[in-house]
């Protein structure tokens, strides 16, 4: 009799990659088309409104990238920290350490007997791995990786920015900022909907939130570049 195979699809392994994509994306949008919208909004020429741009794109991907990197390094220091605190542990109360491990699987649902095979066997095949995914939630999938952070929110933030600097280029110049505000909360809108439905939430609500916020930004922006209009 053949056993037809369940197979499940679950969104949580997502949420790392999924969230650094959709803020460095957004951000490159929003950061440079307001940056667009006010200067177009002051009255500048288009070379000027262009260089604006790309310094935002620029200086905003590196900012991107630098402060991912230190939030990640912080991250991975204290993994390093535990790590090595644990590794100390097992090497000076190996019988304290398994007895904490059994009471851990005791906690999950385990009865003690079945609970204290279970750890005396994965402290035999790898204690220190054992006490890092189930006392401090640490795995190989879940470490932390700045330089992989950094160049991921680097190059989301540098994709998000070239659609407004794109449309400045190309774009007349009457209307430039309306052109690029509606097409930048176009876009915003089918990223936010399409973050929702990979997360497995309502694709409508996604694009909502997201328009929302970055149509508050962008005309903050050109209300301030009317403001030194030239």
């Amino acid at each position: 009799m053949r056993t037809a195979y369940h197979g499940e699809v679950h969104r949580s392994d997502r949420i790392g990659w999924l969230r650094a994509a959709v803020l460095g994306a957004n951000d490159g949008i929003v950061s440079t088309a307001s940056l667009i919208i006010g200067v177009a909004a002051s009255g500048a020429q288009r070379p000027a409104i262009l260089l604006a741009g790309l310094a935002g794109l620029v200086g905003g991907a590196l900012s991107m990238a630098s402060g991912e990197f230190v939030s990640v390094s912080s991250q991975a220091d204290a993994e390093k920290a535990d790590l090595a605190l644990e590794r100390r542990e097992l090497d000076t109360y190996p019988e304290g350490e398994l007895h904490e491990l059994t009471g851990i699987y005791i906690k999950r649902g385990l009865d003690a007997a079945l609970a204290a095979r279970v750890a005396e066997q994965l402290t035999a095949h790898d204690a220190l791995a054992a006490h890092a995914r189930d006392e401090l939630g640490i795995t190989p999938a879940l470490r932390a990786r700045p330089f992989q952070a950094a160049a991921a929110s680097a190059v989301a933030f540098a994709s998000g920015s070239l659609l407004p600097l794109a449309l400045t280029a190309l774009a007349p110049l009457d209307g430039l900022a309306v052109v690029v505000m509606a097409a930048s909360l176009f876009a915003l809108a089918v990223l936010g909907a399409a973050a929702a439905r990979a997360g497995g939430a309502a694709p409508v609500r996604g694009a909502l939130r997201v328009v929302g916020w970055s149509a508050l930004a962008m005309l903050a922006t050109a209300l301030i570049g009317r403001l030194f209009e030239s």
